[in-house]
């Protein structure tokens, strides 16, 4: 049968409605919760006497501020690409690849001489007592014992010295009840059929066993768990304890039961796991009955929710518990090597709809965290700890590297372009200076319990961070998503998906990191810490790609001849492989000519930068999550495969990955090459 509710129009940037309806609750059909009037500040600044990029290099310590530089190559570096090139230029280090074309194929698509097979699946069993999966036959209880829904973030962390065995750590992000149960009723689904959805959500982790040749095979172990809606967590950091978290369950405001919308993520260089809570307001109903501004800032308006949870638990009932929503859009750490571990939301981070957060380590030993907020018009976040990382691999010093992000400063960012305002006119047309680039610096908001946001104590600005951002005049940007730091050089990527509404009445116009008006393709955004120095507190940028068509005069692929690289939209998950090359899956929903989403590598230095291939594609409807770019194998979460309009389980538009007539399942897929690295 297909839904009975009214489903919105599909999302301008081509996305299904559908999806926007299950994922994040018709964000972008809803008023912008950011209707702060903080200006973009370049177009404070005099324009006549503004410092342009070469003396932006010299006041930064010799750190560019142009397109090729910030990763030690011009512009320039990459414009001789002659036909007649030596076959080694034009394939660089680990992307010896023919690209995969577009396409709108039920299949997941890879290069020629590689193979691939799905390693998990919504409903595999990762216990020895879990049930197979029954479609027509879920339980609750089986879910919770299961592997979990439309699977996002990935990890890969290896158990022994030579990387045969692994842990696969994932995000389960949401649920799309209407393909998880035929006869679905959305305006009265059952206690049944929620409580799956509860058990389907969270994170999974399960031991992998690697092949010679890259295959991943899934064991039962001691290491395997899943993370629900209703797992016991810790809320850590300085808001723990505040009595903004406090509810009739829990008056410590210490304790919270599940963590929900896990998007991307990281791993952190003591080995644990990182899980941004996204779209987590879409869970919470009866937002009118309380008529707080603050909870329209994070999206939560209206009565009932789509999935009607607050019908079977009065937390999600906000008009019955107020504080439960303050306790979810945090970074949540979990420790995947000991599956009694309690996990915990670190409040130092912020509460936004947190993407990922990824860390690095100083120079002097504290960690540095970077996260986005994905939503429309809102901000990039920096987090410098007060503590320093313990070296070693005992339990004693992951103890106390589980406690760096409690404790330490955190920042948003405020971006200047450098040029002329009337050359960033909306078009996407390149300013004179040939490159979208400017300056930054990091805004302190908090450390620990002192607030440097006038009018909010600490414990407002750790819960919420987004009115303190707005306070402080921090950027407003194009739905900023992962955030990675280059393994070599320290540069920092950050994937900004796209922004439909950029340039509406009423709504904020093109800005230089943010050139397009009615953007729906999105940009990657390269970001230089002064001098190199992660603690550092100003910063370089430009705009490394400008997504779309690359025969659209509104595309920018870092210099590169446009006629030879492959089209992507709307950046979602970056990565790095071993040789420096920067890997990004995308989210369009169709939004190019509908074709299918992909996974992409591009080098970001030499003479091919901006060369970007598409490595793989994926089924119909579905979207790519969560690469791990391995020397030996690659694995991609395919989420939502066969999520189109008009679609539902009496009606799949999707059979992958079975075949036949069977119903698709978010799967986790490795690809590899036989006896050869990948790219090679």
């Amino acid at each position: 049968m297909v839904l009975h509710l009214p489903l919105l129009p599909n999302h301008s940037a081509g996305r299904a409605a559908v999806t926007c309806r299950y994922r994040c609750g018709d964000a972008c059909f809803h008023d912008v919760p950011n209707t702060s009037d903080n200006p973009y500040f370049g177009d404070m600044v005099d324009r006549r006497t503004a410092i342009k990029a070469g003396v932006v290099v010299a006041a930064l310590g010799g750190v560019a501020g142009t397109a090729g530089c910030a990763a030690g190559t011009g512009v320039a570096d990459a414009e001789p690409n002659a036909a007649g090139r030596h076959p080694a230029e034009l394939h660089p280090a680990g992307l010896d690849f023919e690209p995969v074309a577009p396409n709108a194929l039920d299949a997941v698509v890879v290069p020629e001489g590689y193979r691939q097979e799905v390693v998990i699946r919504w409903g595999d069993p990762l216990f020895a007592d879990a049930p197979e999966f029954d479609f027509d036959h879920q339980t609750a209880a089986a879910q919770a014992r299961q592997f979990g829904y439309n699977c996002d973030f990935a990890a890969l962390l290896p158990l022994d010295a030579v990387g045969r065995t692994n842990l696969l750590v994932t995000n389960h992000e949401y649920t799309g009840e209407p393909f998880m149960f035929r006869g679905y009723d959305p305006e009265n689904p059952t206690r049944e059929q929620v409580e799956i959805a509860w058990a389907a959500h969270g994170l999974s982790v399960v031991e992998v066993r690697q092949a010679g040749n890259g295959r991943l095979t899934p064991r039962f172990s001691r290491h395997n768990r899943r993370i629900t809606a209703t797992t016991p967590f810790r809320l850590t950091g300085p808001a723990a304890g505040s009595d903004l978290l406090k509810t009739s369950a829990d008056p410590t405001g210490t304790k919270v039961l599940g963590t929900l919308n896990n998007c991307a993520g990281g791993v952190t260089p003591w080995g644990t796991i990182l899980s941004g809570e996204e779209n987590f307001n879409q869970y919470f109903g009866n937002a009118a009955a309380l008529a707080d501004p603050r909870l329209t800032r994070y999206g939560l308006t209206g009565t009932a929710t789509t999935r009607k949870w607050e019908r079977f638990d009065k937390r999600f009932d906000l008009a019955q518990e107020p504080n439960e929503v303050n306790r979810f859009g945090y970074v949540v750490e979990l420790d995947p090597t000991d599956p009694d571990s309690t996990p915990v939301k670190h409040t130092a981070l912020g509460r936004l709809k947190h993407e990922c957060a990824n860390v690095r380590i100083a120079a002097d030993g504290r960690v540095v965290a970077y996260s986005g907020d994905d939503e429309r018009f809102e901000y990039v976040y920096k987090f410098i700890s007060t503590g320093k990382v313990r070296k070693g691999h005992s339990k004693a010093a992951r103890r106390h590297n589980m406690t760096l992000l409690d404790d330490g400063t955190l920042y948003v960012a405020r971006f200047t372009g450098d040029s002329p305002p009337a050359e960033i006119d909306g078009s996407g047309r390149l300013p004179s200076d040939g490159g979208f680039d400017g300056r930054g610096e990091w805004i302190p908001l908090a450390a620990g319990d002192k607030s440097f946001v006038p009018g909010m104590s600490a414990e407002e600005v750790y819960v919420f961070t987004r009115l303190a951002a707005d306070k402080v005049g921090a950027t407003k940007m194009d739905r900023p998503e992962d955030i990675e730091t280059h393994p070599h050089t320290g540069v920092v990527y950050c994937a900004l998906s796209n922004n439909v509404d950029r340039g509406k009445p009423d709504k904020e116009g093109a800005t230089e990191p943010n050139p397009r008006v009615d953007n729906k393709h999105g940009q990657v955004l390269e970001l230089t810490e002064r001098g190199g120095d992660a603690l550092a507190l100003a910063f370089s940028w430009n705009l490394m790609l400008v997504c779309g068509d690359p025969a659209s005069p509104d595309t920018y692929f870092a210099g590169y001849d446009k006629s030879r690289v492959s089209p992507i939209s709307s950046p979602d998950n970056v990565a790095f492989d071993r040789h420096g090359n920067l890997w990004i899956s995308s989210d369009s929903g169709g939004a190019l000519n509908g074709y299918n989403d992909g996974l992409y590598a591009v080098p970001v230095s030499g003479s091919q930068r901006g060369h970007l291939k598409a490595f793989l594609t994926v089924p119909r409807g579905a979207e790519t999550c969560g690469p791990v770019i391995g020397e030996r194998v690659i694995t991609v979460c395919v989420q939502h495969p066969g999520e189109v309009d008009g679609a539902s389980a009496d009606r799949p538009a999707s059979h992958w990955p079975d075949g036949g007539d069977s119903q698709p399942r978010p799967s986790v897929v490795a690809i590899w090459r036989e006896g050869r690295r990948i790219g090679e």
